[in-house]
């Protein structure tokens, strides 16, 4: 049986440093490109998978050496890839630059991600959904409103932020956002929980997590650690939220493990290769 089911994006992650952005129509000389595995779905479930999860992943890439790289990474993490799909397209690529501070601004060309489609599902073999938004979101919502009507949790890391139906954002449980994606759909953490979720969890960076239910607000620290890279770590967090959720935990448990995995994946370049098993964990 796999308990956590991961719908989303797989993409060939193709990331160079700079020592800033460029400015419109300025040209700035960067570091050595690196090719890593990543996209948003393929992130989440192997940070899922490295902290114990049992994990299936569904998804799409194309028939090229990227697509074979992203499958590889994934198998060896130990996610099952029965549900991963070759598409004709080419696989999904995130062209990624990274400042000194260890932060990123990403392009997303989606690619055989658009490709994404929910076949018949074992339902009964999961215990909890979790799906992001780099794939089409007619797709996502019609997997949440599947898995809800089979008695399997909802979670959706709503990055990037797209408009979801009401009746499936009514399904979540949680919402997961970072604090600019909360500020801009509802301005209060507690006016989340207004779009219709159950329940929502905000990452807020460095200062950890904060879980969101009709009872108020907890707040969970992350630990202190040395930025080298942000890239993956929502979808780090998100994985390893679901890994615990889907092992029985209630949310604020699972958010301040979750809080643990995402704050250690930043001590290391790259997304999945940066992503701990519990033995890594600060």
């Amino acid at each position: 049986m796999t308990s956590v089911l991961v719908l989303g994006s797989a993409n060939a992650d193709l990331v160079v440093s700079v020592p800033r952005r460029p400015a419109g129509g300025e040209t700035v000389l960067g570091g050595d490109t690196a090719v890593l595995p990543g996209g948003k779905g393929a992130n989440t479930a192997v940070a899922a998978a490295r902290v114990g999860g049992s994990v299936s992943f569904l998804g799409a890439v194309g028939p090229d050496q990227y697509g074979e790289l992203l499958r590889s990474s994934l198998e060896s993490a130990g996610v099952r890839t029965e549900l991963l799909r070759t598409s004709s397209r080419p696989t999904g690529i995130a062209y990624i630059t990274v400042t000194p501070d260890g932060e990123n601004s990403i392009v997303v060309a989606p690619g055989a991600n658009s490709d994404v489609v929910v076949p018949e599902l074992p339902w009964e073999s999961f215990a909890v959904l979790v799906c992001s938004l780099e794939v089409p979101v007619d797709v996502v919502e019609g997997a949440v409103r599947a898995a809800a009507e089979r008695g399997v949790r909802p979670v959706l890391n709503l990055s990037p932020v797209t408009e979801v139906a009401p009746d499936v954002l009514a399904l979540l449980d949680p919402l997961v956002v970072n604090e600019h994606e909360a500020a801009s759909l509802a301005g209060t953490l507690p006016g989340l929980l207004d779009l219709g979720p159950k329940s929502a969890v905000v990452t807020l960076g460095a200062r950890g997590a904060a879980v969101v239910t009709p009872e108020g607000v907890t707040e969970v620290p992350a630990p202190e650690v040395e930025v080298v890279d942000t890239t993956g770590a929502g979808d780090a967090f998100a994985g390893a939220l679901a890994t615990r959720l889907a092992e029985g935990d209630l949310l604020p448990a699972a958010a301040a493990f979750a809080t643990r995995v995402a704050a250690t994946s930043v001590t290391k370049p790259g997304a999945q290769p940066s992503y701990p098993t519990p033995s890594d964990l600060r």
